[in-house]
């Protein structure tokens, strides 16, 4: 795989989105959160979404002049639509309002209805936790997931985030609610390898490690088997509750592309109201050393807890180059290069 600095990603997938009609600030906005997404090595959802982002931008799934438009208020919580806007910069909106509110009230919490993809979700947790904030966040989807015990596609795979700060940096989940989410499939497939653990079916209903089939039936697991399936369903009917906007159901009658139409949720906690700043971090920190303490388990040289390999793959990819498939590359360089007449 080739490497590429952390400022020509950036400024090559910056070129591509000026190209495809963004503004000077979304495209930088934008092309900012795809690198640093690759640059924590979670490729599905930065460079390898770049050229889908472009696609649904020609075809209209994503309208790049739209703003999100506070349509509620109830005092610490306020819902906002959309409109079909850029996914990132409304999910930043969102998490920056969020946390406006955290400070005046204790706790933010911002529902956005008629989006489209926020890329990567574990983004809004890192921007909270780096102001110091803890944060829940997640979205609902288009079915890409059978519930537990179906064969056909009813769920989204739903992905949710928790933050917490530490002294330096900060513990962040971001999981969805499939074993593995589509993206991860991908970066496999892509790479000719296999999933460490079964991921799902293929279409006769074998259960397999292999990404390709697996991508082609849909028929991926949920984490947890019927957990997950109950935790997929009931974050869609919470994202919808709290948004007044579209479950999964409704999403699916759009059929304009991934996430398109989708409900979120981000909320955000202000430290200053509970224990204090102090001692959120004292805890955390203390809970990320104790999990460090871990006596590792055969064939495990470390124990990791959440958000600490992409600090990892952050410093190191900073200094070395962010790896990249060359396919993926070749199309963004071109996206780049591109024109429009």
């Amino acid at each position: 795989m080739t490497k590429i600095s952390f400022n020509e990603m950036k400024n090559t997938v910056k070129q591509a989105f000026l190209n495809a009609g963004l503004h000077e600030k979304q495209a930088d906005i934008c092309a900012q959160i795809h690198t640093e997404t690759s640059c924590d090595g979670i490729f599905s959802h930065g460079l390898n979404r770049v050229a889908r982002f472009v696609d649904y931008v020609n075809k209209g799934w994503v309208d790049i002049n739209a703003a999100p438009e506070r349509v509620k208020s109830l005092a610490s919580l306020e819902i906002h639509d959309g409109h079909r806007g850029i996914g990132i910069t409304n999910a930043l909106f969102a998490t920056e309002r969020a946390v406006e509110l955290a400070k005046q009230y204790g706790v933010g919490i911002v529902g956005m209805r008629n989006t489209t993809h926020w890329m990567r979700g574990g983004t809004y947790g890192w921007k909270a936790a780096q102001q110091g904030y803890a944060a829940v966040c997640w979205t609902n989807t288009e079915s890409c997931m059978p519930a537990w015990g179906a064969k056909n596609t009813r769920l989204g795979n739903n992905p949710f985030v928790m933050a917490v700060p530490l002294h330096e940096g900060a513990m962040v989940l971001d999981m969805a609610m499939s074993q593995y989410a589509y993206g991860k499939l991908q970066v496999t497939r892509l790479k000719g390898e296999k999933l460490p653990f079964p991921g799902g079916y293929d279409k006769e209903g074998n259960l397999t490690d292999e990404p390709g089939p697996i991508e082609e039936s849909m028929r991926i697991l949920p984490t947890g088997y019927w957990k997950g399936s109950g935790m997929a369903i009931l974050l869609d009917a919470m994202a919808a509750f709290l948004t007044a906007g579209s479950p999964t159901n409704e999403i699916d009658k759009i059929q304009q592309g991934s996430c398109t139409g989708a409900s979120q949720v981000f909320m955000v906690f202000d430290p200053e109201h509970f224990g204090g700043a102090e001692f959120s971090e004292n805890m955390a920190q203390s809970v990320a050393e104790y999990v460090k303490t871990s006596a590792p388990a055969e064939g495990i040289k470390e124990v990791y807890y959440p958000g600490e390999m992409e600090m990892k793959n952050r410093a190191n990819f900073m200094n070395s180059g962010i790896p990249v498939d060359d396919g993926v590359w070749t199309e963004v360089v071109q996206l780049a290069e591109r024109r429009v007449l």
